[in-house]
């Protein structure tokens, strides 16, 4: 029996393909004859595009040029912005030609100026609006341009800690700030010079999540042991401890007006707790996964949450249940960012960085690049900057107006430690807006600030507004 030699689908395709066009195309080799008249309507086309403004103004040379030209001069010096189609059946060609919108109709020639050219059709009889862009006039575009910004610097890297740096939370007085690590303690850091002030020992795992009373004098921490402890700064000692996750508590918020806690976890739940009395007051139940970003506000929607879903809801606080859900992402929504003054928030997956508006939650825009990365966390200053920091060890920042990435920073890890732990795991300004704070994986906190030398002159703005802005 012969053997049959082993063919790849690539050439037999191929062969196939051949004697198909062999039995049923004998001139595959040669190319379709070209149409005149199509050839004259585009040459047309072409010349009144590009020369359509000036040409009745020029004196053109005598030749081939000058008689095409003159062709065209009746349909160009006329006051109209109808396309120069030369021959006998002008008017019937104009029944077929492309039809614009009603407000590129009503513009003449003499409006569109000296530089534009109007090579537009108006198609008599035709209702349909087939307006292209290449027959268009350019429009100038409604995205808003970006504030300029100068560009941020790391100033300060504080050691200490001796495992990952999970968590960070500022005083509202500004003079310290708190740190959750992988090493299972809270370190207490003083603003102004990086010193080490205080550490906190009580958890058994590590701390994922940290906040900072503005009425009392409580720290509140959560961690991957299923752990909320309250923390008496005056006493430095945990008073409280919040029983009811089954799993590790990965985020944490303080309700700005009453005395309410909010935790959100690996159990799919974020449950709302009454700070003094420990109770439960709501296990807010609907995530498919792990909520692992959560911040609130005084007004409705007083709760939202991002989770390894995909999903961000809106909760009703009074009543505990859902008041909507957005599912524009189409990754794990792990951090989120509201604005310190504008009614509105950013949300971070690793597809995209999308602007929200409260209170509905309407869809606002993407960010205008992608960081590629899984982003862990984010913030956003008065100023309108936005930082995103991802699990590569970029840092990124954005104009929070416009969505535009005026600048693209990566941390460098600390001598002794690999590359791979180039991440960080979260970050945070401080009450002012003008420090910046990363906690990353290779156990350092790192403190960025605005360069006061830098010019627009000498980091100018490179921005292009989107071509095309994406609706959902």
């Amino acid at each position: 029996m012969e053997l049959v030699e082993p063919q790849s689908l690539k050439k037999l395709s191929f062969k196939s393909l051949k004697r198909a066009l062999d039995l049923f195309s004998p001139l595959h080799g040669e190319f379709p004859p070209l149409d005149p008249e199509s050839k004259k309507i585009r040459i047309s086309h072409k010349i009144n595009a590009e020369y359509g403004g000036i040409k009745h103004s020029i004196v053109q040379p005598s030749g081939e040029t000058k008689h095409s030209v003159q062709d065209q001069a009746p349909a160009a010096s006329a006051p109209s912005n109808a396309l120069a189609l030369p021959g006998p059946e002008d008017a019937q060609r104009v029944e077929n030609a492309l039809a614009v919108g009603p407000s590129l109709q009503t513009k003449n020639l003499n409006e569109a100026g000296p530089g534009k050219s109007m090579t537009v059709v108006p198609a008599s009889g035709s209702e349909r609006n087939l307006s292209t862009s290449a027959l268009m006039e350019r429009i100038p575009s409604k995205w808003p341009r970006p504030v300029w910004h100068p560009p941020w610097k790391n100033y300060r890297v504080i050691s200490g800690h001796l495992g990952w740096v999970r968590s960070i939370a500022f005083d509202p007085s500004n003079t310290w700030f708190c740190t959750g690590s992988a090493d299972r303690t809270i370190k207490i850091w003083d603003v102004g010079t990086g010193r080490l002030k205080l550490t906190l020992t009580g958890h058994i795992e590590q701390i994922r999540g940290l906040a900072v009373s503005s009425k009392h004098t409580y720290m509140f921490s959560a961690g991957d042991d299923k752990m909320v402890k309250c923390w008496d700064l005056e006493q430095n000692k945990c008073i409280r401890s919040y029983h009811g996750h089954l799993s590790g508590v990965y985020c944490l918020a303080l309700h700005p007006t009453i005395d309410i806690l909010l935790t959100g976890g690996r159990d799919s739940v974020c449950r709302a707790w009454d700070i003094r009395s420990k109770t439960q007051i709501h296990a807010l139940s609907g995530h498919d996964n792990t909520v692992c970003s959560v911040f609130t506000r005084p007004m409705d929607p007083q709760v939202v949450t991002g989770s390894h879903d995909t999903t961000i809801k809106f909760w009703d606080l009074r009543n505990g249940k859902t008041m909507s859900t957005l599912t524009n992402h189409k990754k794990s929504v792990r951090a989120l960012a509201l604005h310190p003054k504008e009614h509105n928030f950013a949300s971070a997956s690793a597809d995209n960085i999308k602007k929200f508006a409260l209170p509905k939650g309407e869809f606002l825009h993407n960010m205008l690049s992608q960081q590629k990365t899984i982003i862990n966390s984010m913030a956003v200053n008065e100023d309108g900057v936005l930082a995103t920091a991802g699990d590569n060890g970029s840092l990124w920042f954005w104009d929070w107006t416009s969505g535009h990435n005026f600048q693209q920073s990566q941390t460098i890890v600390q001598p002794g430690s690999l590359d791979s732990e180039a991440g960080i795991y979260a970050v945070s300004y401080d009450i002012t807006g003008t420090r910046l704070v990363t906690c990353e994986a290779d156990k350092t906190i790192k403190m960025w600030k605005e360069d006061e030398m830098a010019t627009p002159e000498t980091f100018p703005l490179n921005f292009k507004p989107p071509k095309e802005i994406r609706r959902f």
